[in-house]
């Protein structure tokens, strides 16, 4: 049995795609340049910023995720939402150790 909630086509056109491609290269390059330079402890932030951009950018164009409906997003940002709540708790469990000698 067959849903009527997706009957609409979204059809993206070649400049679209050579965009986003020429935007991803721009940002591996980007990633790549910072990679040379000493950003200290922030060098792991920077690079995950720029991953999650690239990311975001392949799974809006290329999986068609800006196109879909709102129960889509949710069961997409579901799973980043948890791996937020993760990577927090990690975070709050090293920083409140208390080292016993």
């Amino acid at each position: 049995m067959a849903t009527d909630t997706h009957t609409e086509e979204h059809i993206t056109g070649n400049r679209t795609y050579i965009i986003v491609w020429i935007v991803l290269m721009i940002l591996t390059a980007i990633t790549v340049y910072v990679s040379y330079i000493h950003f200290g402890i922030f060098n792991i932030v920077v690079a995950m910023g720029v991953a999650s951009i690239k990311a975001s950018i392949v799974a809006l164009y290329f999986m068609h995720l800006k196109f879909e409906d709102s129960i889509t997003w949710v069961f997409a940002l579901f799973p980043l939402s948890l791996l937020g709540l993760l990577i927090g708790m990690t975070i709050l469990d090293t920083f409140t150790r208390v080292v016993v000698p």
